[in-house]
């Protein structure tokens, strides 16, 4: 983090000192990592005591302060180690994270938000500044009001481009999160019908998401999917310059000759003001496209050459886990993880991505419950089940009672008997894998993350279960 001594941080969140006195919290001064959880707590850092719905944080200061912490933030008076003692950690940790931005006049700050996608472009994002200049990007998919004040804390003074993953449960989060790491660049990816159980509708998600081009400054910077009708629409709602970027003549970053090789990777010439060149991804899968496109936008309005992009491109790896993450097993079956999360949306550009995959093979999709869908859920599912035999995938495996309506969509959309099979649990389709894979298959897990698919991938291959 920033250096800020004990007695400025008190200062910024108004909290008071305890444990320590005014002229010693002057000199103590904190440069190591800001954290919630006491296991990730090192030396020089703080270590802000959470409480959630089943842990105090409270509880783990002294775990904290033996792996180096040299403070807290806290709610109440606890001995043992200095502590900025606050009403609410919460607006604590908002107050001080948009501090350290504040004191970094330099930086240049990337927010990034849609339906699909956000984690992905985030780490193409971040891979290719990263080439220009010292970068902080989230760690996983820190999204959220806990997550982006994590990232921010990241910071230090050579940083240089900041890229925050901004998630959205209602309307106002976005713009909360924005209110903590203003951004002078934002990016739209798409709105699809994830959460819309929460929302209502996808025209209420596309306002929620639209808050992040509404906080951009007049000198800043929109990058709009054109090929998303919601989302070109936010050009009314911002008072930055607007960029489109898709495949539409009308795009101001725009892909042609899409093409995908034999492993489902896309290849594509893009249009830039910059200038034009070919793109070759390593990433599985065409939508991954729209993703690259967006951050070739954003890396050229950071000064970045369109050569140097590119290249950075040609050598992304995925740095998230269980996002299209392929494993070619000794026997020959390739095993392709993709279940952290799940929406109609992603749905559909996974399935793609396996038929791709599996030209001349068999290819099995193992799909599990889509969450938040609200009254949707059952023909989402239904139709996701539909589109499987539209796509003529060899083998359905629909786990779990929420996920169901997928494999009675398949039969009934293609008369399948044991083509499309559900089965309760993820133990059961481990046991149905085990029994029926062929060397050469290639085999999609894709579900929410609390459907727990992407634990059975990881069995699958022989990977260690909880990697992040």
């Amino acid at each position: 983090m920033i250096p800020l001594s004990l007695k400025e941080i008190a200062a910024i969140v108004s909290g008071r000192l305890h444990g320590i006195d005014d002229e010693a919290a002057s000199r103590l001064v904190i440069d190591g990592p800001v954290v919630t959880d006491s296991r990730e707590a090192g030396a020089g850092g703080l270590y802000v005591a959470r409480v959630g719905e089943s842990l105090d944080g409270h509880q783990f200061i002294d775990a904290a302060r033996d792996l180096g912490a040299v403070a807290a933030m806290t709610t109440r008076d606890v001995d043992g180690v200095p502590c900025v003692v606050v009403d609410d950690i919460q607006a604590g940790l908002a107050t001080l994270a948009r501090a350290v931005v504040d004191r970094h006049p330099d930086l240049v700050v990337i927010g990034i938000t849609g339906s699909s996608g956000k984690t992905s472009t985030k780490d193409l994002l971040a891979t290719v500044l990263s080439t220009a200049a010292p970068t902080v990007a989230p760690v996983g998919s820190l999204n959220s009001e806990v997550g982006v004040p994590l990232t921010v804390f990241r910071v230090t003074p050579q940083t240089r481009f900041l890229v925050v993953e901004m998630g959205a449960r209602g309307i106002g989060h976005i713009a909360y999160l924005a209110s903590i790491a203003p951004p002078s660049i934002g990016i739209e990816l798409n709105v699809g019908t994830a959460h819309v159980g929460e929302f209502g509708s996808r025209e209420a998600i596309g306002v929620a998401k639209a808050e992040l081009v509404a906080a951009l400054p007049e000198q800043g910077l929109a990058i709009l999917n054109g090929d998303d009708p919601v989302v070109r629409s936010m050009a009314a709602r911002t008072r930055a310059r607007v960029q489109l970027v898709g495949t539409g003549v009308e795009a101001d970053v725009r892909a042609t000759d899409i093409d995908l090789d034999a492993a489902g990777r896309p290849r594509f010439t893009v249009h830039t003001p910059a200038g034009t060149a070919s793109v070759s991804l390593p990433l599985h899968g065409e939508h991954h496209v729209g993703n690259a496109l967006a951050v070739i936008a954003a890396a050229l309005a950071c000064g970045l050459p369109l050569a140097d992009i590119v290249a950075s491109l040609s050598t992304a790896v995925p740095v998230s886990r269980w996002r299209m993450e392929v494993t070619e097993r000794p026997d020959g079956v390739t095993v392709v993880n993709d279940a952290y999360n799940a929406n109609p949306d992603s749905m559909r550009a996974a399935l793609k991505a396996l038929v791709a995959m599996g030209h001349g093979r068999r290819t099995w999709a193992v799909l599990g419950s889509m969450l938040e869908l609200g009254e949707d859920s059952t023909a989402e599912h239904d139709a996701v089940g539909r589109l499987a035999v539209r796509l003529n995938i060899s083998r359905l495996v629909v786990v779990g009672e929420i996920a169901r309506p997928m494999a009675s969509g398949a039969q009934h959309e293609g008369s399948w008997g044991d083509e499309a099979v559900w089965v309760p649990d993820a133990d059961a389709a481990q046991r149905l894998l085990e029994q029926e894979l062929r060397p050469g298959d290639v085999v999609l897990f894709k579900s929410s993350r609390d459907a727990g698919l992407r634990w059975l991938g990881d069995k699958l291959v022989d990977r260690d279960e909880g990697t992040t």
